[in-house]
């Protein structure tokens, strides 16, 4: 025998329809999570890690700060998983090594190059509606439409994995759809401060201080002339990309498997 819920009707409908229109209370209960690694961050998260299904946006002063350490125990684990990780119009290329040393299989990150704002945020729409992602990294022009935040929003409710939006820490004075906003403070070495702007629940007062993972000679000063040791790729059968990228953190390029 199936029986209904007449007291509450949404109980009745399919969870993807029901995050649509539960109360804020109610969609938290459905949202699905990924740990962060980091247990006092995931104590303050909404679903105890980075949500699914929702954006999430880090704001940050600077780049290199600390924002690809802060999500690499997440994006490892999602590797581990054969899952494929989508960096959207990074400003510099990823450095190979460096991911490796942080567990991060460079084979698993696929990078889609777009240099036009336009480009940019139709390619960010495209690949949320595709969902063929473990997890979504984009980063975005500056300045961004609220309108088109709210578009990505709605095209992520059936993301499979979390969705991660980098923009300027000035954006934080901006109106967003993001149900997740962190600001993301420099500490001493190793350590992150990680401000959480908005969430579903309760207003977070203080940062929380996160040491993140050490990646040795992950990250290499500029003015550094030696050539880096350029890994045997031959065995993933990707080609090496050609021309110079370098980056204090991205010196190796992970071959663009998307352009």
């Amino acid at each position: 025998m199936h029986y209904r819920n007449l007291r509450n009707p949404t109980l009745n409908l399919p969870d993807s329809l029901r995050a649509q229109l539960c109360s804020p209370a109610e969609t938290q209960s459905l949202q699905k999570s990924v740990a962060s690694g980091h247990s006092a961050l995931d104590a303050e998260l909404p679903g105890k890690g980075w949500p699914v299904g929702c954006l999430t946006e880090l704001l940050v002063r600077a780049l290199g700060v600390g924002e690809l350490r802060l999500l690499a125990p997440a994006l490892s684990r999602l590797a581990q998983a054969n899952k494929n990780i989508l960096l959207l119009a990074p400003p510099q290329l990823p450095y190979g090594p460096a991911l490796a040393a942080l567990g991060l299989p460079p084979e698993r990150f696929l990078v889609v190059r777009a240099h036009a704002p336009a480009d940019r945020l139709w390619a960010i729409e495209q690949s949320l509606k595709s969902q063929q992602f473990g997890a979504l990294l984009a980063w975005l022009p500056n300045p961004t439409r609220a309108e088109h935040i709210r578009r990505f929003q709605l095209a992520a409710r059936f993301a499979q994995g979390p969705v991660f939006l980098f923009r300027p820490l000035a954006a934080q004075a901006e109106p967003s759809a993001a149900p997740l906003r962190i600001a993301l403070l420099p500490r001493q070495y190793p350590g992150l401060g990680v401000h959480i702007l908005k969430r579903r629940g309760p207003v977070q007062i203080d940062p929380i201080l996160v040491n993140l993972p050490l990646a040795s000679r992950a990250l290499r000063p500029l003015q550094e002339h030696h050539q880096p040791v350029r890994p045997n790729l031959a065995s993933t059968g990707m080609a090496l990309p050609q021309g110079n990228h370098a980056h204090a953190l991205d010196r190796l390029s992970v071959p663009s498997r998307v352009q």
